[in-house]
């Protein structure tokens, strides 16, 4: 699969998402647009700020976070005993590092907030969401994937998961532009900040292979 083919799947998933959001911000069971909820207080690392509040847009943005990170986790994972490239292995256990303890405080603020948290095994999306997520590979991806090694396997997932960073890049931009919590805010940014400098290695890294 062309890196030209992943990143025109992302844009059209982008597409998507914000249309989510945007139905997400118009109603729903238990929130309406530009609600905000107080949110209980927490003292406990990745615990929501006291008083703070939320938002539809920032429940929305945690519930797919939490997915679209668990693929990167997956694929990261992935690399071990499949690279054969140390700076591909070094950035495959960079992603797992940075990405696992940020499912743990997302799934945390959806326990605060009272929303539920994409169950293990959800795959690509949970009841309520029936929508896509940018940059998320498919089975079929994974599975191409899983059965290369060496070389091949780096380009695979270098190409693959540069199109997996624009997703989330593309995520963490709609719950800046929509979100409510302040908390969810900065992860947004730091999400943005990250992993486009991870895509900027990734990139001097294809070129060389």
């Amino acid at each position: 699969m062309s890196t030209r083919t992943l990143a025109r799947r992302a844009a059209l998933a982008g597409a998507t998402v914000a249309a989510a959001l945007a139905l997400a911000a118009c109603g729903g069971d238990h929130s309406t647009a530009g609600t905000d909820h107080a949110m209980p207080g927490g003292t406990a690392s990745g615990s929501p700020s006291a008083g703070a509040s939320f938002g539809d847009a920032d429940v929305m943005f945690a519930q797919m976070m939490i997915l679209h990170h668990r693929q990167a986790v997956e694929m990261a994972e992935l690399a071990d005993g499949r690279a054969a490239d140390p700076e591909v292995k070094k950035l495959a256990a960079q992603i797992k590092a940075a990405q696992g303890p940020e499912i743990a405080t997302m799934t945390d603020w959806l326990a605060a907030w009272g929303r539920p948290a994409p169950p293990p095994g959800a795959g690509h999306g949970m009841p309520g969401m029936d929508h896509g997520m940018p940059g998320m590979m498919s089975d079929g991806d994974l599975a191409k994937l899983k059965a290369s090694s060496g070389v091949d396997f780096d380009r695979q997932f270098l190409t693959m998961m540069i199109a997996h960073h624009e997703g989330a890049i593309t995520m963490a931009r709609e719950e800046l532009a929509r979100g409510a919590n302040p908390d969810a805010r900065a992860l947004a940014q730091r999400i943005a900040d990250t992993q486009q400098a991870e895509i900027d290695t990734m990139r001097k890294l294809l070129d060389r292979l």
